[in-house]
């Protein structure tokens, strides 16, 4: 990914959409995750927040590996314009940071994971938020927010978009159910511990997000799109595609998630989801293509791979009560993957 004056543009774009953010000046933030797709993004507004117009946030970036936090975030400098946390989730390790934010996006995000480590991806969305819990009962952090997932929803048959109380069927003996049970189980954890210990809790149910920041181990079907489209390559199908889903660009997660920390209800969920991008999966595969101006092929799955698939037909999240506390996306499915593209150095005339 590219630090460039588009992507500056962008942040400053979505930022306009987060209502008090003001809010986040002089603020002690942690962002566990800082180097995936979701985490990453939310801290590349904290450090733009910082360095275009003084914030003097004291960003905290959790991870497992500094090398790959450093490697990431490249333009900034470790120690002075972040500190590292160690934090790995399946560990007991104690984290002490008097944070007042704590915002925490760890855990298994990719279908591989899903279909080769199901204990470790239920349980690290139990031990790692409990960690960053108690974190937060220590240190009196004023907020949690927790980034939970759309397949909480688990499967239903009407086709109406899911709001934040429609829930489904998730077949509890599927190791596959690994993940929408972990996130499950992870928000009433959250709302546990605010009953019982008075710790401010909040929670976000993102869509599929896509964008510049895919990490190399992201195997989900719109980072495989993205990596054939900036290598002028045809983009593979490995099903018909056609199930419905909440699509929506990483900077505009990001901004959503700032939006809800700073303007959410205590112990409520918000969908994240631009209703101007709720499409196929098909829809997106045949937008890659289209930008990038390649064809689209066909292949059967894996059996591992079909082990990792959403079995939710449809996963298209209703974005109205995010929409109430004034936060709203930017970036429709075109112009989010043409940005996407080019911030790998994508062009139209052949790779940089």
């Amino acid at each position: 990914m590219e630090y460039d004056i588009k992507y500056e543009n962008d942040i400053e774009r979505v930022i306009g959409c987060i209502p008090k953010v003001e809010e986040l000046k002089e603020k002690v933030i942690l962002v566990t995750g800082a180097s995936g797709l979701i985490g990453s993004a939310v801290s590349d507004i904290l450090f733009y927040l910082n360095s275009k117009k003084n914030y003097n946030i004291s960003i905290f970036l959790a991870g497992r590996n500094l090398d790959r936090i450093r490697s990431r975030f490249y333009i900034y400098k470790y120690g002075h314009d972040y500190k590292f946390c160690k934090f790995d989730g399946m560990s007991n390790e104690k984290i002490d940071i008097q944070a007042d934010y704590i915002i925490h996006c760890a855990g298994y995000s990719n279908p591989k994971a899903y279909a080769q480590f199901p204990v470790e991806t239920l349980l690290v969305n139990i031990y790692g938020l409990h960690t960053i819990l108690e974190c937060a009962k220590r240190n009196l952090c004023k907020r949690v927010l927790y980034v939970s997932s759309s397949e909480v929803y688990g499967s239903r048959d009407v086709e109406n978009l899911y709001s934040e109380k429609d829930y489904g069927y998730v077949d509890i003996l599927k190791p596959r159910s690994c993940y929408p049970n972990g996130k499950r189980a992870g928000e009433t954890l959250c709302s546990a511990f605010t009953d019982e210990y008075g710790i401010d809790t909040v929670i976000v149910r993102p869509g599929h997000i896509y964008g510049p920041q895919i990490t190399d181990g992201d195997d989900r079907a719109v980072a495989q799109f993205t990596r054939t489209a900036i290598a002028h390559e045809d983009i593979v199908m490995k099903s018909a595609g056609l199930q419905r889903r909440s699509y929506c660009y990483s900077l505009d997660c990001a901004s959503a998630i700032l939006a809800v920390l700073v303007n959410g209800k205590s112990q409520n969920a918000y969908n994240i989801s631009n209703k101007d991008s709720i499409i196929s999966i098909k829809g997106v595969a045949e937008e890659f293509a289209k930008i990038s101006g390649r064809n689209i092929l066909f292949k059967p799955p894996t059996e591992s791979e079909r082990k990792g698939y959403n079995p939710m037909s449809i996963s298209a999240l209703n974005s109205e009560k995010i929409e109430s506390i004034g936060w709203k996306a930017q970036f429709d499915i075109h112009e989010g993957v043409k940005r996407t593209m080019e911030s790998y150095g994508w062009n139209n005339e052949g790779c940089n």
